[in-house]
């Protein structure tokens, strides 16, 4: 039998609240160090903290879809309990998708997951986008609910890993994780005009990458110049992103949150009290910063804002 996580049946459950605030939640990846985010994001589900738009990159897309749909837990469930199940991330998910990581296990009902709530998640009272990474030109592609036929595919393209994962065609277009291009989209909510903009991490403030180029990404994709140089340097891109991030910050322009404790889970962790513990983590977290995270968005605790019309 495959492993879970010990505590499986403790993840929280419930249908989140149609009322709405204001503002843009920014998510970044991190692979099963999403697992954060999604405890983050249930504890604001919980609090009745339901965001009008969301932009997501590969863990971030997959677990800011379920926020949309408004599924406390549904994220965390998946992850804590298919982990080691083959047709997810293994010899099976390999046999269908062609990659050992299948992320259709994710998004399509395969009769063992919980459904998936498509209509609230195409409800236009919030916005969502997942962010993937063209790899023709190298550059990041949105694909927006309502504005894109595609949006499902384009979280799969954004949560697809290079070196593991083959690439999502769309309209003839292939496509890789967004992370290859963008790790943390906030330069897209702060140039679309919100005042409001939260952006979640799933590392440490105090964390930054090798700023060493990576000779791997011409190896394996040479024949692709544009995405190889873009990929190449996404580690000393996502550098400098922090950088202005924590200035941003600083001079009020957003709120940035991150994990408060080192975090030490692997993008494929394989530890599956590891990755429960980080999800409780990532829920504390949400706990802790509600009233912060009110009062940046103006809201007083325990009042409700009005559901705004559909556009």
């Amino acid at each position: 039998m495959a492993k879970v996580y010990s505590h499986l049946d403790k993840i929280p459950k419930g249908e989140a609240s149609d009322h709405i605030t204001e503002g843009c939640l920014v998510l970044e990846g991190g692979a099963f160090r999403g697992l954060y985010t999604q405890g983050f994001l249930d504890a604001l589900m919980e609090k009745d903290i339901n965001m009008s738009c969301v932009i997501g990159v590969s863990a971030g897309a997959l677990s800011g879809m379920n926020y949309v749909s408004g599924q406390i837990g549904r994220s965390a469930r998946i992850n804590l309990g298919f982990r080691h199940d083959s047709r997810y991330i293994g010899a099976k998910a390999l046999a269908k998708s062609h990659s050992i990581l299948d992320i259709g296990f994710l998004t399509e009902d395969r009769g063992v997951l919980e459904p998936f709530d498509r209509e609230r998640f195409d409800d236009r009272k919030q916005r969502f986008i997942a962010v993937a990474t063209n790899c023709n030109t190298g550059k990041a592609t949105c694909f927006e609910k309502g504005r894109s036929r595609h949006v499902i595919e384009g979280v799969r393209a954004s949560a697809s890993m290079p070196y593991i994962s083959p690439m999502v065609w769309i309209e003839g277009v292939p496509y890789l994780d967004g992370g290859c291009a963008c790790k943390i989209p906030y330069r897209w909510a702060m140039q679309n005009g919100f005042e409001k903009i939260i952006v979640l991490r799933t590392r440490e403030l105090a964390f930054r990458k090798s700023d060493k180029i990576s000779k791997a990404a011409f190896r394996f994709y040479g024949s692709r110049k544009e995405f190889a140089k873009k990929l190449a340097i996404s580690n000393r891109a996502y550098n400098h992103q922090c950088d202005e991030i924590d200035r941003l910050h600083m001079e009020g322009r957003l709120l940035q949150i991150a994990p408060s404790m080192k975090v030490t889970v692997s993008r494929l962790e394989g530890d599956m009290e590891k990755l429960g513990n980080l999800y409780w983590l990532g829920y504390r977290d949400g706990i802790t910063n509600v009233s912060h995270i009110l009062d940046y968005l103006g809201r007083r605790p325990g009042k409700n804002p009005k559901t705004p019309r559909d556009k």
